[in-house]
């Protein structure tokens, strides 16, 4: 018998192919900065039929279509470079080093670059950094100089090497992320992280969307004129709003006649004066004031946002052709993500930084050829902290233990593991634009938060009241209010955050260097 199969082994080609083991997956990892879901049209969120229509993001649209899109993806801590922090280590901030904007990881802290490059990847990243640290486990790198620049940005490389690049950022690392496709070692896996400085502030579009939009009016936010009541003490006190801290001259290009931005390349100038030259024109000579100057600058602004994102789009689209015409679309994983959410005027905001869901929601899609279903939509709660182990066993390989977060594997696969999470932990502690330090949850129905700094408890029923409008913590039910103060006690516990963290008043929580390995049973 033994010689029978070996012999049909021999004589049967597909017998060969059946024997050897399944080649590991490539994987593309896009990442941008302060896309919110509502600007998805995959997403239904508030702007996704605008989207559509407008065609602000077909390319990611089409890669939702043909893999899945986590409905309740949220990070922790709704800034930069502590979600940064966050999917690369698989750890909160409290463990990982970074609370802050800028911060540098732990020394010694593993990241899921190193796990793969350590098991047999080669690995490179392209665009924006943003943490104190070098990146950590990459063959190659050229990144951001700081927070970069949309025009003649500089990158720093792993030789030490800066250099400025002429051109449109989103397009540099677009192309840098190609090229780097075609120079690899064709014989091993690979790890793309393709990160992109955009829409972040202060949205500076390409030339060639420059007019984009410019002939329809974005919705407006039902709470574009939110006036912060409810029992809300901590919204009165920031510096985001648009109808006050958005900056004329740098946010919205309001430049006196015949005036471009200063980044702007001189070859690109005429192109902006014809876009914008007569708006600024007529918007000088109206002189307009209240809520029509705040619905003026929420148009310019949200315009600009999605021109941004019309071009990181652009960007997904080239890379998912490029894997298309180089045989590499079926064995590669392909992941769209961004750091956090963005408030496109609502509340009357722009920026992130809260517990709120604009800013709390981050968008997630995965394509992973031959295991998610095309156009899956998951509704399990998933966060930041996750993407780390997921990748690591998408590629075959181990996480470390004590991670905070859970691999999502299985729910790409179409299954609903049991004792999955059912709140996950948010801690803000940043001092920009004035937001105040906060912890909270957020459970399927409510959010729940704690601002020290106004020693005040806030509770929103995201059922009865979807845009966080009241605070109803003060006459919810006492068992309502035990339950979740509960559970949200259990999770720093699990997480093992320090027990003065945030000066949580007086609430109990893990002795400080305690860490749990987390258990689904119990999240």
């Amino acid at each position: 018998m033994k010689l029978l199969l070996t012999t049909l082994c021999l004589t049967l080609p597909a017998c060969a192919a059946l024997a050897a083991p399944a080649a590991k997956p490539n994987i593309v990892y896009i990442f941008s900065d302060d896309h919110a879901v509502q600007a998805i049209g995959a997403c239904n969120g508030r702007l996704a039929e605008f989207c559509r229509q407008q065609g602000v993001t077909p390319n990611i649209d089409r890669l939702a279509a043909s893999g899945a899109l986590f409905t309740n993806s949220f990070c922790g801590n709704s800034i930069c470079s502590p979600s940064r922090a966050s999917v690369l280590t698989g750890l909160h901030s409290h463990a990982n080093g970074v609370p802050t904007l800028g911060g540098s990881l732990k020394e010694g802290v593993w990241t899921f670059p190193r796990g793969l490059r350590e098991g047999g990847y080669q690995t490179a990243l392209f665009g924006k950094w943003h943490l104190g640290n070098r990146p950590d486990g990459m063959d190659e790198y050229q990144i951001l100089s700081g927070q970069g620049k949309y025009w003649n940005p500089m990158f720093a490389d792993n030789s030490g090497k800066i250099s400025t690049v002429e051109g449109y950022a989103t397009d540099i690392i677009s192309r840098k992320s190609l090229d780097w496709l075609d120079r690899r070692d064709k014989s091993r896996p690979f790890l793309l992280l393709c990160h992109h400085k955009a829409p972040h502030r202060p949205f500076s579009p390409p030339a060639r969307y420059f007019g984009f939009l410019n002939d329809v009016e974005v919705p407006e936010p039902e709470t574009l004129f939110d006036d912060y009541g409810g029992n809300r003490p901590a919204a009165r006190v920031q510096t985001l709003d648009i109808a006050t801290s958005m900056n004329l001259p740098v946010d919205l290009k309001v430049l006196p006649h015949g005036k471009t931005p200063a980044d702007l390349p001189p070859s690109q100038a005429a192109a902006w004066l014809e876009a914008f030259g007569a708006r600024n024109d007529a918007f000088m000579a109206a002189n307009l004031q209240g809520r029509e100057l705040l619905r003026w600058k929420y148009q310019q602004y949200a315009k600009d946002y999605l021109r941004c994102i019309k071009a990181v789009d652009d960007s997904v689209g080239e890379i998912l052709g490029y894997l298309e015409h180089n045989g590499l679309a079926e064995n590669t994983i392909v992941i769209y993500s961004s750091d956090q959410g963005f408030y496109i005027g609502e509340h009357g905001w722009f920026d992130k930084r809260w517990i709120y869901e604009e800013s709390l929601r981050m968008p997630l899609i995965v394509r992973w050829p031959g295991v998610t279903r095309a156009g899956a939509r998951i509704d399990a709660m998933v966060q930041n902290i996750d993407h780390a182990p997921t990748l690591m066993e998408m590629a075959g390989l181990g996480a470390p233990e004590g991670l905070h977060g859970h691999s999502l594997a299985a729910l790409l696969r179409g299954q609903s593991p049991a004792g999955w999470r059912q709140a996950i932990y948010y801690r803000y502690n940043d001092p920009g634009h004035g937001v105040s330090p906060h912890c909270g949850i957020r459970t399927a129905r409510h959010t729940l938060a704690f601002f020290p700094k106004q020693t005040t408890w806030e509770l929103y029923d995201l059922e009865q009241d979807p845009h966080q409008l009241r605070n109803i913590h003060s006459e919810a039910s006492p068992e309502l209010i035990q339950a979740l103060h509960r559970q949200m006690e259990s999770l720093r516990e699990q997480y093992g955050v320090p027990e003065n963290d945030l000066e949580t008043g007086g609430h109990r929580a893990g002795k400080p260097g305690k860490s749990k390995k987390t258990k689904r049973g119990k999240s």
